[in-house]
């Protein structure tokens, strides 16, 4: 634990709770810190400040960017479409492939620029024509209590939440999060605890808990994210296995990304992911009845674009980010077939693009 300095963006947290032995307890994720005074969490932007614990970066950001949809990655939620982007700093897991270590592994509010209160966000959000603004960066279970608050904002303008999430986050919390977004992108990092406690400082199960939560009781839109790292997590026996439980548990219709890992932060000396391993991770969980498998972070047309699950015809055709075909009815479905297309669609899609728009919302000085 940290010890705590002075800051300007605090607001009191909701989910702790006070131990006999006068330590207080976040009850936020499943790492349950306890805290002294002056003492901060791992996740470093929760900490105890006298007899309560406080969420120290609430209306700060460490960046503002218009990106499309697809790169949270999305595919089945509002094609082509922009979205208003920011996280803060900090993380409750300590993943050695952070491949936003800068952000989301950071010690110092230098970090955290740009400041905005959650109706500034909306707001900015709406005049640059976006659908929707995205929690991502770093985890924005964390800033659970900005995040809702943001969220909220936006509902008043008719704007979408969308969370990218490693989804290591207790119940209650869970159940309030989840109650104002109406996407997510969970990154399911492994199928093997022992990776999760390994090389993420964290457990499995708490992942699943969410995914299984967000099927089952909630209506929001979800897809999944596995980072394919060579020699960690990418055999065909763990891929076959995280297969099985998503088909069972989950059902044919959640997209699932199998991502291109790249040496970053401390994981160093392993190599970039090869597009086969990705594509062989898509046959095996197309061949257990996944319906929409996708690999990303490479050159891959096939493996970034949807077909009809009925009669395989090309519904949404994909370069990276770029939108290449397009044949959904307006209602989603196949125009051959007939068949559904699970997701969220406009009657046509966006046209956004792969643009990148950097926002300055206002001076955090």
């Amino acid at each position: 634990m940290g010890d705590l300095a002075e800051s300007s963006s605090e607001v009191s947290g909701r989910y702790w709770h006070r131990l006999e032995d006068g330590q207080l307890q976040c009850d936020l994720c499943p790492r349950a810190c306890r805290l002294l005074d002056g003492q901060r969490g791992l996740c470093f932007v929760r900490a105890r400040r006298g007899d309560e614990i406080v969420l120290t970066t609430y209306g700060r950001s460490s960046g503002f960017c218009v990106d499309p949809i697809e790169k949270k990655p999305l595919n089945h939620f509002l094609p082509g479409t922009p979205a208003l982007s920011f996280g803060t700093a900090g993380c409750n897991l300590s993943c050695r492939f952070c491949q936003n270590w800068d952000i989301s592994k950071s010690r110092e509010f230098d970090t955290l620029a740009d400041a905005a209160s959650p109706e500034e966000i909306a707001r900015a959000a709406k005049a640059h024509g976006c659908r929707s603004v995205a929690y991502t960066y770093n985890d924005p279970v964390i800033f659970l209590e900005y995040a809702v608050d943001v969220a909220q904002a936006c509902r008043e303008l008719d704007l979408m939440s969308v969370a990218v999430t490693a989804g290591y986050v207790c119940d209650e919390p869970r159940r309030e999060f989840f109650e104002f977004m109406d996407a997510a992108n969970v990154d399911l990092k492994a199928f093997t605890d022992d990776f999760y406690r390994k090389v993420c400082g964290g457990r499995l199960d708490p992942v699943l808990e969410t995914l299984r939560y967000l099927k089952h009781e909630t209506e929001v839109w979800f897809e999944i994210t596995t980072l394919l790292i060579p020699g960690e997590n990418d055999s065909e026996a763990e891929i076959h296995a995280a297969s099985c439980w998503i088909a069972e548990n989950l059902g044919p219709d959640v997209p699932w990304h199998f991502t291109a890992f790249h040496p970053d932060y401390r994981m160093l000396d392993r190599d970039r992911t090869p597009v086969e391993i990705l594509r062989r991770a898509r046959k095996i969980a197309r061949s257990h009845g996944i319906r929409y498998v996708y690999t990303g972070n490479v050159r891959d047309r096939a493996g970034g674009s949807t077909l009809c699950h009925g009669c395989g015809e090309l519904l949404i055709g994909r370069d990276g980010y770029v939108l290449t075909h397009w044949s959904l009815t307006a209602d989603g479905r196949c125009p051959g077939c007939g068949e559904p297309c699970a997701g969220v669609f406009d009657s046509t899609p966006g046209d956004w693009g792969a643009r990148r728009l950097p926002v300055r919302l206002r001076s955090g000085r």
